[in-house]
């Protein structure tokens, strides 16, 4: 993790409307539809892998299980933690785009892992399948493709929401397939992904209303130098902010952000 960064910044993202025009989302189970568009380039490019961080005792091509030297997160909003990337609570092993294969069912959300970019996200269909958001397109491509010697997970459980039945999770995704540019509203493939799973407006780009009393607490565990909090006005920032971090390593100084560490 020797990548550092020697201040983090915070941007000021355009607000957006709700993806309901009407402004109201109810409580039970989601399918929705985008409306808005906000882009980021994607995560996913052309290095070979041999240029993906892993050592030579940890080669892409073995199947795993194996760890990877990762910043470990937790996310709350308010006092709910509704995200957790522990290793301590949590199996945070990775595999092989091939022996992960054998263990997704249709809607598992995927996480593809390279040293110094941010992780992929995608939705598991079928068949090597998978259907994800890359480079302002949702589109569907064979998993071994788009791992291009990645390691992987599986994250159903990365965040804390209720999730969708994978029916509904699936029709979420497949219902989104050829949509770019101005079609969609989320910044990246996590956001996506992470949409299609738990249906919640927040993973879109100005998906939310924002108020005084609403905050989301990320805490940036680093070892060595306790636990740092940064505060953020939405989900989507947040989001935004946290995949800075991995894709940049150890940030130099964090504290600056939030007045210290814990």
């Amino acid at each position: 993790m020797g990548n550092q960064l020697d201040r983090i910044t915070h941007l000021n993202y355009s607000e957006l409307p709700t993806g309901d025009p009407s402004g109201l989302e109810k409580d039970e189970l989601r399918v929705g539809v985008a409306y808005f568009f906000s882009d980021e380039e994607e995560e996913v490019d052309d290095r070979t892998p041999s240029d993906c961080g892993f050592t030579k005792d940890h080669s892409p091509a073995e199947e795993g299980p194996f760890s990877v030297s990762e910043v470990e997160y937790s996310a709350f909003c308010s006092q709910e933690c509704i995200f957790s990337k522990l290793r301590e609570n949590e199996d945070l092993n990775v595999y092989s785009a091939k022996t992960l294969l054998t263990m997704c069912k249709p809607g598992d959300l995927l996480e593809l892992v390279a040293t110094a970019q941010a992780p992929h996200w995608a939705i598991y269909e079928q068949d090597d399948q998978v259907i994800h958001l890359h480079k302002g397109e949702i589109r569907k491509d064979s998993l071994l493709e788009v791992s291009n010697g990645r390691h992987g997970r599986i994250v159903n459980n990365r965040y804390r929401y209720r999730p969708l039945p994978p029916d509904l999770v699936m029709q979420n995704a497949v219902g989104h397939l050829g949509l770019s540019s101005e079609e969609i509203c989320w910044t990246n493939s996590e956001s996506f992904a992470a949409w299609c799973r738990f249906g919640k407006r927040e993973f879109k780009a100005g998906g939310e209303a924002h108020s005084a009393e609403q905050q989301y607490f990320l805490k940036v565990h680093l070892s060595g130098s306790g636990v740092h909090t940064l505060v953020f006005r939405s989900l989507e920032d947040m989001i935004r902010e946290r995949r800075r971090v991995d894709a940049s390593g150890i940030l130099k100084e964090l504290s600056l952000v939030n007045g210290g560490k814990e």
